[in-house]
This record gives structure tokens, sequence and C-alpha cells, in this order.
């Protein structure tokens, strides 16, 4: 076995392409302790920061996406792909990556292009049912595809695709075990139920307009909240944390204690979450934001309804909430059939199985 080897990782703009590469790269460095890891991202993206937060090193590039919409941005795009290449192509001559992975997002576009003509092993990461331009030109030329869900050959070479699942936190593995640290943590009265509504890092406006406007609902149901509003709103929400029975965090950083307590869960359909309410399995509402690229969200969110294992309500239809939760709440089988259901989904050893097909692709591994 070679002593070090190097990996190239690429991904980011969103929680859901950074925080499934940096768990690829954790489980690389427990394997291989004197791994070198470099990150590359887009210049001014949340992946500059949170990268180096969980201790690797990132070089960013000049590029972004092209808008939907005819926009001065555009005109740039041209310019940016180039620089972004001509970088991408400038730090492979230098690092001289064993293996290139991306999960996605503007960077990884010319990152891998330029591994690929360099002949370098590539490997990408999909993380949504409906995948992202990025990918699906990306598959073409790539060697292994590894997704999350089934169906994807209508986008990606059959022969490439390896389904292990999307990377999760490990701390989700054992959350039911952890049921008294949580009601103890939140300080919970666990003779009612507990409603978890998630909402992204950021927040989601529509989301919070929900629940605000369902406050008086949730008491005559003796319904416990712990709303995650978002660092957006925080300031505008968090004038509740004054009534019984709620709690208003910008953030949960004990996540594993929050799904650990909830009996139902409020959350949108990103990748990353839908992948780690399979593993929690509890009874699912997903509200996927209309606001993203294809609709993905609306995607995730229908593989597991029609699976009969979550159910949906689009932001078009949340004046539907309260009459939906409450035959939720009144039915013990739906909600037992419903978690059962999407734990039946979960994929709880996806970033193990990326990081075999990785090795795959290194021969002297």
């Amino acid at each position: 076995m070679k002593q070090s080897i190097n990996i190239l990782i690429s991904g980011g703009g969103t929680g859901g392409h950074i925080y499934p590469a940096i768990a690829i790269a954790n489980e690389i460095k427990l394997r291989y302790p004197n791994a070198n890891i470099l990150f590359v991202g887009a210049k001014d993206k949340m992946e500059m920061e949170k990268v180096p937060q969980a201790g690797y090193e990132i070089e960013g590039l000049w590029i972004s996406g092209i808008q939907r919409k005819i926009t001065r941005k555009n005109a740039s795009f041209p310019f940016k792909l180039i620089n972004s290449l001509w970088k991408a192509r400038r730090i492979i001559r230098r690092f001289k990556p064993d293996v290139a992975i991306g999960t996605g997002g503007f960077a990884s576009g010319p990152t891998l292009i330029m591994a690929n003509r360099r002949k370098i092993p590539t490997l990408i990461q999909e993380q949504n049912s409906y995948p992202g331009i990025t990918n699906r030109l990306l598959g073409k030329r790539v060697q292994k595809i590894c997704v999350a869900y089934d169906n994807l050959e209508r986008f990606f070479p059959k022969n490439k695709i390896v389904k292990t699942g999307n990377p999760v936190r490990q701390d989700l593995l054992t959350i039911h075990s952890k049921l008294q640290d949580a009601n103890d943590f939140y300080q919970l009265d666990k003779s009612k139920k507990t409603l978890l509504v998630l909402g992204g890092s950021l927040g989601a406006r529509k989301i919070n307009q929900l629940i605000e406007n369902n406050l008086g609902f949730f008491k005559n149901q003796n319904i416990e909240l712990i709303w995650q509003c978002g660092k957006l709103y925080f300031d505008e929400y968090k004038k509740y944390n004054s009534h019984k029975n709620v709690q208003v965090h910008a953030f949960l950083n004990k996540m594993d204690l929050a799904y650990a307590t909830a009996d139902f869960i409020v959350s949108r359909a990103g990748a990353s979450s839908v992948s780690e309410l399979c593993i929690v399995g509890k009874p699912v509402i997903f509200v996927p934001s209309p606001n993203v690229a294809e609709d993905h969200q609306t995607k995730n969110a229908k593989f597991i309804v029609d699976r009969h294992a979550a159910l949906m309500i689009k932001e078009s239809e949340l004046e539907t909430f309260s009459v939906v939760f409450e035959s939720l709440l009144k039915d013990i089988g739906k909600q037992q059939s419903l978690s059962e259901n999407i734990n039946e989904l979960a994929l709880p050893s996806a970033t193990k199985n990326i990081v075999n097909e990785v090795e795959k692709l290194v021969p002297h591994l």
C-alpha cells in the first residue's frame, strides 16, 4: 500500500454538496491517516468557510452558475469558466491527485473535467433524485457515479452507477438510545407530543409563516415545538420563546438529540435532510422548496411519498396543513407505517460504500 495518497475533492455552493464531501474526506482519513486531501470550491461560497472549519485545505475557483433569466452575470460566465479550467489545471498539476471526487456544485465541473483530461480516475456523488446540470454533464466523463436513488439511468450510463446512498452524520445511528438525554437537553414535557420544524440553516420563510400562523392550533393540540427558524429569521421569531411549549432556535447544534425527542417532523426536502430522515425513522411532512434548480426537492420528497413513507404539502397548499397534521396526530397506525416505511429506505453505510468505490479506482490501495 502506498504510504501517502493524494485525494482531490470538489463540491459546494450549498450544505447539501459540502457536508457529503467532508464526510467522504473524514472516512478516507480514517482509513488512510497519511492521505493528503485538498478541496476545490467556488470563491465566496460557503465551502470556503466550512471546509477549513472541518480541518481541510481548500482552493477557490472564480466560478458561478448560469442564471435562469437573462442577466449581466451570464455575460461573465464564459470568462469565469475559462479562468476556472486553467486554475483547476494548475492545481491538478501541482497536487498530482491519485483520484478526484465531485459532490456537485459549480466548482466540481471544471475540477473534474481537468482531472479527466489528465487521465486521473474520477468519481461523482449525486445526492438528489434529479441530478443537477454539473453532475449530468460530468456523468459522461467520470468512471464511477455513486447515487442515492433508483432509476437514474435516465441521466447517467447504467454501467457506471452504484447505489450507495448519501453520507449522513454518524451520531444519528444511535438516536433511539438518546431519548432521555434529549428530553433533558431540551427540557421537554413528554406527556405532550413534540413537533420538530426544520427549515435549513438559513431558514425557510414559508415554513416559518406556517408555524407562526398555527401556534394556536399547536397549543390546542397539546403539541410542544422545537422550531429551527434559521439565522435569517431568528430576530423576527425569537419573541415566541416566551410562549409555553415553544422553543425557537436559529440553529440546532444537537441535531441528534432533536431527532431523538421528535414525535413528528416538518422539513424541507434537500437530499441530505431526506437521507437523515430515513435513518431517523419518524413521521415526516415534507414542505419542499420550489425555488431550487429543477424543482429537485419536490422530486426528492415524491420519491419517499410514493413509497408511503412520508407526507408532502406543497407551499401552494399550506392552508391544508392543520387538517393533514391533525389527521396524522389521531392515526397511530399511520404514524407507525410512515416510520417503518421511511426507515426501510435508509442507507446508513453510505459513506463507507462511497469510499469503497473510491478505493477501487486507485490500483495501489
